[in-house]
């Protein structure tokens, strides 16, 4: 019997991408590529800041080492629809955002397969090889993100500055409900989900939290040092910080079909949206108060 989730999760996120687009312009894009800087700034971060910060903690970390090599897989996925939706409701630069969720998609299929071959290597296990179809990811972002957000636009260019506020204000809520039950739906319908006991992976949690907030601090940080405004500094945290768990999930049960792979997978997404938006919140507000009190 097919999963529901795999028909329910695709186009709720088609939907709430589309809701996103809503709200933005072709305008918005045109000076995302017009100054690459924070492009490129947040493409390194993401394929090799991240996998670093991943790899320098988990490698003395006392856990199993199938373990540290989910660890790495999660560091190795990109920003998925969770960012776009938490950049857009933290007023970040959406358009950056998604620029970096849809490149880093195709990325990724050169790079997943070469950071978790290298960390089969290190951590002693029997090297797995195993391949992503590029026109099946090719097909599912332009499904998801792609095509939503270009129709979300041209409705955006057809409406009137009233009719948009009209629509605003119920998309702040609806956006993120879906996102929230489409989520639930997700994990309730994955049966491996109904026997984990989370409290007994308490020594799993606390480097996975770790992991989140030093990679939030760090893409917020770069950021900063290379010059860039203070919307896309956090913009690029959120990004960091909020990794796509259900492409994890996919690799790690069905490409690598191994339960302690997806177990981080599980547990790095139950947590990860609300504590990258709670950072991400203080450092959109607090860090310039901060600035200004030292200057």
């Amino acid at each position: 019997m097919e999963n529901p989730a795999d028909y329910i999760m695709p186009a709720a996120i088609a939907l709430i991408m589309f809701g996103i687009g809503i709200e933005l312009k072709f305008k918005d894009f045109r000076l995302v590529f017009l100054y690459p800087r924070a492009v490129i700034t947040g493409l390194i971060s993401q394929l090799i800041i991240l996998p670093a910060i991943a790899f320098g903690l988990i490698y003395f970390w006392p856990v199993e080492p199938l373990y540290k090599i989910g660890f790495m897989l999660i560091a190795a996925c990109p920003g998925g629809t969770a960012s776009n939706l938490v950049t857009k409701i933290l007023k970040g630069k959406v358009a950056l955002s998604i620029s970096l969720t849809a490149f880093n998609s195709f990325l990724i299929l050169f790079s997943l397969p070469l950071i978790l071959e290298f960390s089969f290597l290190i951590f002693e296990q029997e090297a797995q090889s195993f391949d992503l179809s590029f026109w099946e990811t090719m097909k599912q972002v332009s499904f998801t993100v792609v095509l939503p957000v270009l129709a979300g636009i041209g409705v955006n260019s057809l409406l009137n500055e009233k009719q948009l506020e009209n629509i605003h204000q119920p998309l702040k809520f609806i956006l993120p409900a879906l996102l929230i039950v489409s989520v639930m739906v997700v994990m309730f319908s994955d049966d491996s989900e109904f026997n984990i006991d989370y409290l007994n992976y308490l020594h799993l949690f606390i480097p996975l939290v770790i992991l989140n907030m030093v990679t939030i601090l760090a893409g917020f940080l770069i950021g900063k040092f290379s010059g860039l405004k203070h919307a896309t500094s956090y913009t690029i945290a959120v990004e960091m910080g909020l990794q796509n768990s259900v492409l994890a999930l996919f690799v790690a049960n069905q490409l690598m079909q191994s339960k302690e792979i997806s177990l981080i997978a599980i547990l790095y997404g139950s947590f990860s949206l609300i504590t990258t938006f709670g950072l991400a919140y203080m450092l959109k507000k607090h860090w310039k108060y901060a600035q200004q009190k030292i200057a």
